[in-house]
């Protein structure tokens, strides 16, 4: 029997049915070990050893490993073809060793591209060993990624209270987005003008040209500064008649981009299909792992994370097939396209990301996918084939036009396409608009023919600011810059979200105060750590070390010798002088200049006071210099609209109360304020809906919002109230414990009882699917009354009951499951989850109707002082503590 480890599952399963008898695959889930959350976990001072942890799940498929291992004539590691996956192997390898279950057997290393019989199969007959290059890649990678996580983030902590965590490569994109900010706020628009012409030939249609030579000298953009100079030039053009001094026409062909790599796919799903980089991940690895077709799982792509553009020559030869079968023969270039990697640092170069089958068409593929996976396929599918086929060629006229009585000339310019050829199924996505494109089609003439002038037209222009990233876009500069790896893109973007250090708006990155905070510390603290040349040295680096170059001890060595020198630099630094100097660099952006001229720190509140940054428990804000005495404070940046959020106004009187109302501003954000009518009441308050402007708050609008939560009616079938109320995550309606979100924070003031009840009844479908399909209805719990069911999950059947999810065993036959069997199941899954046990729904109603017979024995009620004793389990909360802070430096990786 030989033994066969993988990542996933699902892979797990189809390599199995390849394989047939002989063969037992498991899957090792992903990482088996990992650095321990904790400081400690790598010592640079014992020469970077590294202590690795398993938890339970992992050392519960371990164990299964092992087991299988034992006796087995070989192990066959075959997970992902990449650093990773090489990594993956290692452990796997290094735990099986100390559990000493590897005597006589043979350990063989395989990798396979793709998830195809073929692919599998040929893999097995070519093993190697383990790359020890790749697995020091790895090991000096993570220990690079822990160290500056476990020793950067803390002092952070302290000097920057509020902050969340810094990191290697993390630091460094969220600098290029804060950069790109500060680039859009101190740019100052220009003025500039163009002036373009209708022209026309004696017989033919009109053709626009453009002004480009005035009085002998080639205008520059902003050459034309004014209307004055505009309407100076139009008149002069109108005076004019004109000739064509000159008409060039030339061939030019236009060829493919190569395959997708893992940098490129990433941005076409982005501007194409609006999906995140993670997203796009995901489904590619969805495709990757494979679906079921005709009976049989089978993988639909390559291997979704490479530098790689080449494809294999088979491939090659299939897709010119396709082509010519699909698009005629005119459409297949003479020779197959031969592409190489320019990607900087680029390495591992696997193949690019292509369908394992290019006969199959997106058509023909669509019937066995979801849609997120039918569309991104369908991209994949396009580009490989696009790659391969016939250049588009084109014909560029460009018609230089001059005055016959004045320095003034003019150029028209256009391009037609003569023969399509790959456009006419691919054109790649781009994130802003070219304005370069040429026009149509233009009229033949020739020189010295006399050219009519049909209409002028100045144009007003406005130099407009650099946009902000789209994650398209910043993968794209991060890849060119050489930062990071294209596999970790998607999951140093998705930190920079769940940090709160930037967010979407309009597919755009935008950063958070609480981002820009840290980068303001981290280019005046750590320079040369979130320096873009440093980060992309580094990586050259660990690429050298995975080339069997360098040695990653010797790499680790150097960079924590001037790390530490750093760090210890900034932890005797004083907040105080941390604040001034933030203070300084954030000035323009916390303290914007004023309209009218006035001091943009001066204190709105006590009117002599000066603003500034203030750290506290939950971050920076803005206070006042004469705090206690002014106790007024605000977020640290002007609103959407360009508002300043800060100062309280007073919106009104409640009429119904009398009560004053007023918008105020905390370090939270806005919110309104009724006040209380009694010393022993408290006031009343809400925040804003997320997209509402605190300058449009009136006392209308207050007053409505200080009627949440409201309530909607009574549920028809439970008997219990619905409420429409506005929290953390917007709107949302609330019914027996189950929210539901609301669009539109409109609908939280008119939403009536069956809207409400739609909206929850979308929400519990919405919750089921993703639960899955249920196999088996076994009854309701005999002490919640909630169902108990046999389900379909990710992962193979499982017990639910309320949020209780539990495992059947492998040996069960999920029809075959009794009421009784799924109980203990369930309870075993709450006691071992810490979960208490349900109370019985009718033994809570029992105590009322036998009230007066319990009142008889009031003695009885002495014995409960022997509770006391329960005391001594209070030691027991001591590991509560630990688990918090063990919570707080998870948060340290990227």
């Amino acid at each position: 029997m030989d033994v066969v480890i993988v990542e996933s599952p699902a892979k797990a399963k189809t390599i199995n049915k390849y394989l047939g008898k002989g063969f037992k695959v498991l899957a090792s889930y992903g990482h088996v070990r990992d650095l321990p959350s904790k400081d400690g976990s790598v010592l640079p001072d014992q020469d970077f050893a590294m202590a690795w942890d398993v938890d339970a799940k992992s050392q519960k498929r371990l164990n299964e490993i092992a087991t299988a291992v034992k006796g087995a004539d070989r192990l066959i590691l075959a997970t992902d073809p990449d650093r990773e996956g090489e990594a993956i192997s290692w452990h796997v390898l290094e735990v099986l060793n100390k559990k000493k279950v590897l005597k006589d057997v043979e350990v063989q290393r395989v990798v396979f591209n793709a998830i195809t019989k073929k692919s599998v199969t040929e893999a097995m007959e070519h093993p190697r060993g383990l790359d020890k290059e790749l697995i020091d890649a790895y090991l000096a990678r993570r220990a690079l990624d822990y160290l500056v996580g476990f020793t950067l983030s803390p002092v952070l902590w302290r000097k920057l209270p509020g902050s969340r965590s810094a990191g290697r490569v993390q630091s460094v994109a969220l600098r290029l987005i804060c950069d790109r900010e500060l680039e859009i706020e101190a740019f100052r628009s220009q003025e500039y003008w163009t002036v373009e012409a209708d022209m026309k030939t004696g017989g033919g249609s009109p053709f626009v040209a453009r002004l480009t030579v005035l009085d002998g000298k080639k205008l520059d953009k902003f050459d034309i500064p004014d209307k004055k100079s505009a309407d100076d030039i139009e008149a002069r053009i109108k005076a004019s008649r004109f000739s064509v001094k000159s008409v060039e026409s030339k061939p030019t062909r236009r060829n493919p981009n190569p395959p997708f790599t893992t940098s490129t796919i990433q941005q076409e799903a982005s501007r194409k299909l609006g999906f995140s980089a993670s997203r796009t991940m995901q489904v590619a690895q969805r495709l990757y792992e494979g679906v079921e077709i005709d009976g049989e799982t089978t993988g639909l792509i390559t291997y979704m994370r490479t530098d790689g553009v080449q494809i294999a020559p088979e491939a090659i030869a299939q897709a010119r097939t396709v082509i010519n079968n699909e698009f005629g023969e005119a459409y297949l270039p003479d020779a197959p396209r031969v592409y190489t990697t320019k990607a900087k640092n680029a390495q591992e170069a696997h193949e690019a990301i292509r369908p394992t089958d290019l006969s199959r068409l997106p058509k023909h593929a669509a019937k066995y996918l979801d849609d997120d996976q039918r569309r991104l396929y369908e991209l994949v599918w396009n580009r490989t084939i696009a790659s391969q086929m016939e250049s588009v060629q084109l014909e560029r006229t460009t018609i230089e036009i001059e005055a016959d009585d004045a320095p003034i000339g003019l150029r028209a310019t256009g391009s037609v396409i003569v023969f399509d050829g790959f456009l006419r199924l691919y054109q790649e996505g781009r994130d802003e608009p070219d304005d370069g494109e040429d026009g149509g089609r233009l009229p033949k003439v020739a020189r010295g023919d006399k050219l009519g002038l049909e209409k002028v037209r100045p144009e007003q222009h406005f130099t407009e600011p650099p946009p902000r990233f789209t994650e398209a876009s910043i993968v794209k500069r991060m890849e060119e810059l050489g930062i990071g790896r294209p596999s970790t893109y998607a999951s140093t973007l998705q930190t920079l979200r769940d940090r709160d250090y930037v967010h979407m708006d309009k597919n755009r990155l935008v950063p958070q105060d609480k981002g820009r905070l840290v980068t303001a510390f981290l280019e005046n603290f750590f320079t040369r750590y979130v320096e873009y040349d440093f980060t992309a040295e580094l990586e050259e680096k660990l690429d050298k070390v995975s080339a069997g170059e360098l040695d990653w001890k010797d790499l680790l060595r150097e960079f924590w010798k001037e790390f530490t020198v750093n760090v210890a630099e900034a932890l005797e630094l004083r907040i105080t002088e941390v604040l001034d100097r933030l203070n300084e660099v954030l000035g323009p952006h916390v303290f914007p200049e004023k309209e009218d001229g006035s001091n943009p720190r001066a204190c709105p509140s006590c009117g002599n006071g000066i603003l500034s940054l203030k750290v506290g428990r939950f971050g920076a804000f803005v206070g006042c210099s004469n705090y206690p005495d002014c106790k007024f404070t605000r977020q640290l940046t002007v609103g959407a609209e360009g508002e300043e959020q800060a100062g309280d106004r007073v919106l009104g009187t409640d009429p119904e109360t009398g009560a004053e109302v007023s918008l105020k501003t905390g370090r939270f954000g806005p919110y309104v304020e009724r006040a209380p009518l009694g010393d022993d009441e408290k006031p009343k308050r809400s925040g804003l809906p997320a997209k509402m402007s605190a300058a449009d708050v009136d006392l209308d609008t207050a007053l409505r919002l200080l009627t949440l939560p409201r309530e909607i009616g009574i549920h028809p079938e439970t008997g219990k109230k619905i409420t429409a109320g506005l929290g953390r995550f917007g709107p949302f309606v609330l019914h027996d414990g189950t929210y539901a979100n609301l669009k539109d924070p409109e609908e939280l003031f008119d939403i009536g009882l069956n809207r409400a009840i739609a909206v929850l009844a979308e929400k519990v479908i919405r919750a089921e699917e993703r639960a899955g399909k249920v196999l088996k209805e076994l009854g309701d719990h005999p002490d919640t009354g909630k169902p108990v069911q046999v389900r379909e999950g990710k992962y193979g059947p499982y017990i639910k009951h309320g949020t209780t999810n539990a495992t059947l065993p492998k040996s069960a036959d999920p029809a075959a499951v009794t009421l009784e069997e799924a109980l203990a199941l369930v309870a075993e899954k709450d006691a071992k989850s810490g979960k208490k046990k349900p109370a019985a729904k009718k033994a809570a109603k029992k105590p009322a109707a036998e009230k007066k017979p319990a009142a008889k024995k009031a003695p009885a009620k002495k014995p409960e002082k022997k509770k006391a004793p329960a005391k001594k389990k209070a030691p027991a909360k001591k590991p509560a503590a630990k688990a918090r802070k063990t919570d707080k430096a998870s948060e340290l990786a990227d």
